[in-house]
């Protein structure tokens, strides 16, 4: 910083690249400094005109200091603050849509490796920015450092502290019916991050033994990765349940806004088919309601919708527009792969602990292993995400598109590609932010998933793979 505080000219340059198309990450202090944030704090005051913005942060070892800094940005731009601590993501969005607040701001770097740090940032009713409405905005008053100046002291935004995690903990338990809950015993993987402190509240009155797995705040994570939809990150979790007999595992990422689960035989449950199952639970309490899903998730999942009613609807990939098209058509409930899922009592807000919680409702009811809960959701096999460097990723996509065109397939183009046959499909769409293809194939058997994966990676590498 420079002595008036302020960030230098090479440090705005170097904070654009930290926007992402949805939240503000990098390395920590290589890339992202307190100066940064501070101007973080003072861009957002400008740019949204709250008049008081609540925080929360992480168990990062940066995170302290960012989130001070942070909150001093916004208090010198003339908006109180209220620190609620250290909170998973869903408490952040739930303080936002709960007590009205104009803005919020979560210091995190959800699943990324240790040196990482970051903010995501929402507006009212837990409405979260993105590149193409409000992060720009603020990343270019930082970049340009054309920020107002900061207000007289007289002036300056007042500090509050509010603990929210109990009142969560309520509205979590309002989303099901807790008294349909039967005695369960199961494991919950905490990956050092965040669920560490918000899962002791919510299951305290609940008729679950929970073995505890790495619940200890450290951002270091010193076990693993709080990434656990690699398979690595979650092979001790899913030893635990075998070996203990439990009845499910979970786990969560490290700001535990997303959740995958382990059945009782220690297979991981894909989260387009927790998507299935939830929707299900929401089906029964909202006949005829729209579900929303992504187009990478199984065929399983709007067949599960429209068997029980409901009204399947596909939307791209990425939480923003999962959520406009959750608004735009009053859907209860949306899910998509990677873990995420979307609840309209939720303020259309993420939250790993509610789709959590909706599980083990169901699990309860149907008093079956979850196993066989999930068996007629998931008959097929998937690819998972395959990932492949392109040179020219327009041009391979149109070969694509032509080899398939020509052989009948229904293609669609929502979002990349989708190609469509009776008996298997799959998707490829470029990545936002690399020259990349990510594939995902899904079929009726393993013979003919192996066989057309294999023939559409090479069909990928073929054309500047």
């Amino acid at each position: 910083m420079e002595p008036n505080g302020e960030l230098n000219m090479a440090g705005r340059r170097q904070a654009a690249s930290l926007f992402k198309a949805y939240d503000v990450r990098g390395i920590v202090p290589e890339e992202l400094t307190p100066a940064i944030a501070y101007d973080i704090g003072r861009a957002l005051v400008a740019t949204l005109q709250p008049d008081s913005v609540v925080v929360g942060r992480d168990m990062r070892v940066s995170s302290p200091a960012l989130a001070a800094a942070l909150i001093e940005g916004i208090r010198d731009a003339g908006a109180g603050a209220v620190d609620v601590g250290m909170v998973s993501t869903d408490a952040l969005y739930f303080a936002i849509g709960k007590y009205g607040y104009p803005a919020g701001v979560m210091v995190t770097a959800s699943h990324n490796p240790p040196e990482y740090n970051g903010f995501k940032i929402a507006r009212e009713e837990a409405r979260a920015l993105s590149l193409s409405e409000g992060l720009n905005d603020i990343r270019d008053l930082v970049v340009s450092g054309d920020l107002p100046p900061v207000v007289p002291a007289a002036d300056r935004g007042d500090l509050q502290q509010r603990d929210i995690l109990d009142a969560y903990a309520a509205h979590m338990l309002g989303l099901i019916d807790p008294t349909k809950i039967r005695p369960l015993r199961i494991a919950i993987d905490a990956g050092n991050g965040m669920a560490g402190v918000t899962v002791p509240r919510v299951f305290s009155d609940l008729p679950v033994e929970v073995v505890p797995m790495y619940f200890e705040p450290d951002g270091t994570f010193p076990n693993h990765p709080a990434n656990p939809i690699e398979p690595e990150n979650t092979a001790e979790l899913r030893r635990v349940v075998v070996e203990q007999g439990l009845d499910l595992g979970a786990a969560f990422d490290g700001d535990a806004d997303r959740v995958f689960l382990i059945d009782e035989r220690g297979r991981f449950v894909g989260g387009d088919i927790l998507t299935a199952m939830v929707a299900t639970r929401m089906l029964e309490r909202n006949p005829g309601a729209a579900i929303v899903y992504n187009l990478i998730s199984s065929r399983g999942v709007p067949e599960a919708i429209a068997s029980r009613g409901g009204r399947p609807i596909r939307s791209r990939v990425g939480h923003s527009y999962i959520k406009e098209t959750m608004r735009a058509e009053d859907a209860v409930f949306g899910g998509e792969h990677s873990g995420h899922f979307y609840f309209r009592d939720n303020w259309y807000a993420d939250s790993g602990m509610a789709a959590l919680l909706s599980a083990l409702e169901m699990v309860s009811e149907e008093n079956k292993p979850l196993s066989q809960v999930i068996a007629p959701l998931d008959h097929r096999f998937r690819s998972g995400e395959i990932n492949r460097e392109v040179r020219d990723p327009e041009v391979v996509l149109a070969e694509i598109e032509s080899r398939y065109r020509a052989e009948g397939a229904e293609i669609d183009h929502l979002d990349g590609v989708t190609v469509n046959f009776p008996s298997w499909w799959f998707n490829v769409r470029p990545s936002n932010t690399q020259p990349l293809l990510r594939l995902n194939v899904e079929a009726d058997d393993a013979q003919t998933l192996a066989a057309k994966t294999a023939e559409v990676l090479a069909l990928i590498e073929g054309n500047g793979g």
